[in-house]
């Protein structure tokens, strides 16, 4: 009977993975500043060697800004994030209405 006990209160294994539980994106928030910048792209190389001094040059050689590094060289002490308003959005389904927020 001891063992039937040790049993009864050890954890369950799974059987199946766990699936669509949250988002998944939460855990990486906030761990990205401390990265280095990866160069990846030609303009990405060009800026880092200093070789384009501002966003026009880059757009006046049609060159895509791929990497959000490129626009935080430029503008990063100068960007921020504002939240204007939060509003409620309702929409109809068949199952009924599903309730969602908006932000501006």
């Amino acid at each position: 009977m001891a063992s039937m006990e040790a049993v009864a209160g050890s954890p369950r294994p799974r059987l199946r993975p766990r699936l669509g539980l949250g988002r998944g994106r939460g855990a990486l928030r906030g761990k990205a500043k401390d990265k280095e910048w990866i160069l990846v792209t030609k303009l990405g190389r060009l800026v880092k060697d200093m070789k384009i001094k501002s966003l026009e040059e880059s757009y006046f050689f049609s060159l895509p800004i791929k990497e959000s590094e490129i626009i935080d060289f430029f503008l990063g002490a100068s960007l921020k994030d504002e939240v204007w308003k939060i509003m409620p959005v309702q929409k109809q389904t068949r199952a009924g209405q599903q309730t969602s927020s908006r932000h501006l």
